[in-house]
């Protein structure tokens, strides 16, 4: 009876122990892109500027609570979920924006480079979302608070 204790205990320390060093490495992977404000550069190669009915700048910024996507895309307010997978893998899903009609602005392209990003890239604070392997189709970079 006592090795059968014995050995149960060692698995379940096996098991837990295994599982803790797999979310330290996913939190560390997470932290390069979660928890920041990304200020939109570039869109489809093109530099981004405001537009004077613009309100704001356009940013994403990705909370770990419940993998949600949070921002603004140039005339209204998204938000949706993302899922990250190993690769630098991302995901959007179930966007959704406020209604507002404002003519010219980069909002419809950007909406579309959210749902077509199957990848992402972190340098020096800048993020680059991708699909496939061509350049990127946006580029953000991280915008600091005090």
């Amino acid at each position: 009876m006592k090795v059968k204790l014995i050995v149960i205990n060692l698995i379940l320390i096996t098991v837990m122990s295994c599982s803790s060093v797999q979310k330290k490495s996913n939190d560390s992977f997470d932290t390069a892109i979660t928890g920041k404000y990304w200020k939109l550069k570039s869109l489809e190669g093109k530099e981004v500027k405001m537009n004077k009915n613009q309100e704001r700048e356009i940013f994403i910024t990705l909370k770990t609570q419940n993998n949600r996507v949070t921002g603004f895309a140039g005339c209204n307010s998204v938000s949706g979920e993302f899922t990250l997978e190993e690769g630098n893998r991302i995901k959007f899903s179930k966007l959704v924006s406020t209604r507002m009609f404002c003519p010219n602005t980069d909002e419809p392209a950007f909406l579309k480079v959210l749902n077509l990003a199957d990848n992402y890239t972190v340098k020096d604070d800048v993020l680059s979302l991708n699909v496939g392997r061509r350049a990127p189709l946006a580029i953000f970079e991280a915008v600091y608070f005090n």
